[in-house]
């Protein structure tokens, strides 16, 4: 795919090949499709796109627009496939891993006891993500065939983790550590200055009822240095967030939305609030762009923070 959102290149014979185009030999003559010239050599003539097809000389590459349609028949999986690609390809806003997982966690799930948290049996899992690999829309997650919410749930956080290019993604990772080490540091600042908070029995970082919490008062602050993610994330983000805290729906023939409790609204059930689906969240919804160890683990504290805003603001900042 050529996409300027794809951060993972290689370098051929000094031109810049962006992650979805791959170094091709043809067998037989080919011509550039994007320059009509013949394809010389024997081997390595040119590139082709992994998702739509297209062949083009290395040279030509680097001037193909950035608006390549999938071809749906190229999709050879839905897990570890670009989540670009992947909406481009079957023409929706979210993947229908996220839409189906998310339907099926709400209908049966919202009261379980460390919804997100407890893992369910990784071969279970794996036979969830075969089955939407295989089958796509049509597979079957229903109680019937996995009764434990937890595989339904385990198999929604592998989507996010399999993901080549996660939904906070690499270009907009370092804002996000950014801000969370801002957050922490006036954090600190204020709790030298209110030793005792108005309402001890709630977090700095979480609502309470006269909006003098970080959150609150940093909504705009962290709009600002958070967004805006690549359009094409944003929906799949938004709708995970949405389910977690609460889905405002609107009702037939007014005007009013009717707000449904979600995950930390059964808090007082299943045990899970936005601290623990932080901690829970954040590794899967970010990493850092370089895979170091210690990296990924001095930032999970800023992970965790992040993804906890988030939630607690996803009114605000979707």
């Amino acid at each position: 795919m050529f996409k300027a959102t794809c951060l993972q290149m290689t370098e051929f014979s000094d031109i810049v090949l962006l992650f979805g185009s791959q170094v091709h030999t043809f067998r037989g003559p080919h011509w550039c499709e994007y320059c009509a010239n013949f394809m010389w050599g024997l081997i390595a003539q040119g590139v082709r796109c992994s998702d739509c097809g297209l062949n083009v000389h290395k040279q030509c590459s680097k001037h193909v627009p950035n608006d390549c349609q999938p071809d749906l028949k190229r999709i050879k999986k839905v897990y570890c496939c670009d989540l670009t690609t992947l909406v481009k390809a079957h023409n929706t806003q979210r993947p229908m891993v996220v839409d189906i997982c998310i339907r099926e966690i709400e209908a049966r799930g919202l009261k379980s006891e460390g919804l997100y948290r407890v893992s369910g049996f990784t071969e279970h899992i794996e036979d969830v993500k075969m089955a939407f690999d295989r089958d796509g829309e049509k597979a079957d997650i229903s109680a019937n065939i996995y009764p434990d919410i937890n595989i339904i749930t385990g198999a929604l956080k592998l989507y996010f983790r399999d993901l080549p290019i996660p939904v906070i993604t690499y270009d907009t990772y370092s804002k996000f550590i950014e801000a969370a080490n801002l957050i922490l540091w006036e954090l600190e600042i204020m709790s030298n200055c209110f030793p005792v908070w108005p309402h001890s029995s709630h977090s700095p970082v979480q609502d309470n009822d006269n909006g003098r919490t970080l959150p609150k008062l940093m909504a705009a602050h962290s709009a600002s240095n958070f967004f805006p993610l690549p359009a094409d994330k944003e929906p799949a983000l938004s709708f995970l967030l949405s389910s977690i805290k609460t889905r405002g729906k609107q009702q037939e023939g007014k005007k009013d939305f009717c707000v449904r409790p979600m995950v930390t609204m059964n808090e007082k059930d299943n045990f899970m609030n936005a601290e623990n689906l932080g901690i829970v969240f954040g590794p899967t919804l970010m990493r850092p762009p370089e895979d170091s160890t210690l990296t990924t683990l001095h930032d999970m504290r800023y992970q965790k923070l992040i993804v906890q805003i988030l939630i607690e603001n996803e009114d605000v900042l979707f």
